[in-house]
């Protein structure tokens, strides 16, 4: 991978990065529990709780998301950046500008 690449994706990470820390910001507002005095009527309580479930799994899944940004940011110096950690070739930097926190090619991610 050439030291422009890198750089292009070191800029795509720290953007992802402070998008990400947003959107957990975002979403720990929306699952903060619901007050029972919250005057909901029933099915609106449900619809309520069910997007709350859903929120906090996304949350979750941003949570580990903004971490593995954070440590691609730590590797992104380092020889191996880039580099599949299964077969150890190159992963592709079209693979790299959508998802830099990528570890592993795509021929090895979809063996998973």
């Amino acid at each position: 991978m050439t030291q422009k690449e890198k750089d292009t994706l070191k800029k795509i990470i720290e953007n992802d990065i402070v998008t990400t820390e947003d959107q957990i910001t975002i979403l720990e507002e929306k699952v903060k529990p619901i007050a029972p005095d919250c005057s909901l009527g029933r099915l609106t309580r449900l619809e309520a709780m069910g997007e709350q479930d859903v929120n906090n799994k996304i949350l979750d899944e941003s949570r580990v998301k903004l971490t593995r940004l954070k440590n691609a940011l730590l590797r992104i110096d380092k020889e191996m950046f880039g580099i599949c950690i299964e077969c150890e070739e190159e992963i592709g930097f079209g693979r790299m500008s959508i998802r830099p926190e990528s570890v592993r090619c795509v021929a090895c991610a979809s063996n998973l």
